[in-house]
This record gives structure tokens, sequence and C-alpha cells, in this order.
């Protein structure tokens, strides 16, 4: 595949630091397409799948494509808070941890399950008068949304059963969700549900709908020469994705 390409969809693994806009500058240099767009934004902080589709007919499907679930793995550091919920952010607040069961992190997590009401974060690309949120918290202005519904499939520790404390004051986590759905504001909201605040110092994105990071490129080859081909050896077809959708 070469010369003759139209269109496909890519599984790019974004590498930390980067903004998702970013890697869709990458591929459309990459590829030589301009009609280039992702399917759903990834913090310049966090890392994993991006879902990248390139010429007409693939970025037709990208609302399509976002309707899926979403899987994610995170990490919360309890007792102390960010501006921004994540590690870009300043400081806002520093809380002792105390010593939190495996039981009580269990109850905690067991409250968050299922459909809730969330309140998207102040630092974040959703849109207010065309431009996105981040855009006017940047400048000291708090534009709050209204709550919007999410539902929380699943919701699990992955470090095992361990005591939380100041000493070991961080709490792992694997998502399962709808789109739509804020890792940040979840981590500072379990975070103040435990009684001690919280903000993510990391957070990948594993799978998005049928879509899993196994089968992605790494970002960070998109910078080199040979990209174009890389891309190519996992192409997914318009058709391939249509199927794989349906």
């Amino acid at each position: 595949m070469g010369d003759d390409f139209q269109a496909g969809v890519f599984l790019i693994d974004k590498p930390e630091g980067a903004s998702s806009f970013y890697m869709v500058r990458k591929v459309r240099k990459a590829l030589g397409m301009k009609k280039v767009g992702h399917t759903g934004t990834l913090d310049p902080f966090a890392t994993g799948l991006l879902v990248i589709c390139a010429g007409r007919p693939a970025t037709k499907m990208i609302s399509e494509i976002m309707e899926g679930e979403k899987e994610y793995l995170a990490t919360l550091r309890l007792g102390m808070e960010t501006t921004t919920l994540d590690p870009e952010g300043e400081v806002t607040a520093e809380n002792p941890v105390g010593s939190l069961s495996a039981q009580v992190v269990e109850t905690c997590l067991q409250s968050f399950r299922g459909e809730q009401q969330q309140v998207p974060p102040i630092y974040s690309a959703l849109k207010h008068k065309g431009k996105p949120l981040y855009h006017y918290a940047r400048k000291g202005i708090s534009i709050v949304k209204p709550p919007r519904s999410v539902t929380i499939h699943s919701l699990d520790r992955t470090d095992g059963e361990m005591v939380i404390n100041d000493d070991l004051p961080y709490l792992t986590i694997r998502v399962v969700c709808s789109k739509g759905t804020y890792i940040r504001t979840l981590g500072a909201d379990i975070g103040n549900a435990l009684g001690c605040g919280a903000y993510l110092t990391s957070l990948r994105r594993v799978r998005s709908g049928c879509f899993h990071i196994r089968d992605s490129v790494e970002g960070k080859y998109l910078q080199e020469d040979g990209a174009r081909e890389r891309l190519f050896k996992k192409v997914l077809s318009v058709s391939e994705v249509r199927n794989l959708l349906h």
C-alpha cells in the first residue's frame, strides 16, 4: 500500500507529553494527507490508544467509533490535589491519607460503579463558545459545565489489597466506562470520597470499543524516518473497520 492509499484507520500508542493533535499532525505528515482526525482526545500526560482516521471515508466513521466504551489503567496519588487533577497542574491541597484498608477502598469504589452524573473538569477539551475549556482555565476563568450522565461499567484495583497510607499513598485502578467519562474527575471524586483528595499521576488508555492497544503502532516512531512504512504495516481498511463496528 502506498501512493494509491485513499483511506484507513490507524491505532497509535501515544507517548507521554505529546498532545493528541500533535500525533494527528505526525500521521498527516507521514501520509501526505490533510483529511486526518482522531476519535477522542488523550491528555498530554496520558499515554495509550489513539484511534486516528485518514481520508474522508475513514473520518466519516469518527463519531461511530467514538461511541464505544473505553478501558483505562490509572494511578491516583492520594492526599494531594492539583488544579488540573493531573501532574501538569499546581498543587492546591495536601491532606493526610491516614490508613485506608482494602475494605474501605473497595466500599468506596463500589459507590462509583454504574451510571452517575459527572461534572467535566475545567481543564478539558470540551468546547464553550467554540473554544476548549482549558483555553479559559489558563486565563483564570472557570467555566463549569452542567453534570452529564456517564456509566462506569467496571472499576477495580490492580494493586492487590494492600493498605494505603501516608508512606504508600497510591491507588492503581482499571476502569471500563462509557464515552465522555473523565478519569481525572473520577480520580478526584474517589479522593474526595476517601476524605483525603487525589489527583491522577498516570493514565493509559488500553482499549476504545473494539480497538486494543496491543494492535497499535508506537507513536514515538512517527517522529522518525520510516513512519509511513510503520503505519501501513498495521493499517485497518475502511471495510475492516466497518465489519468490526457492526
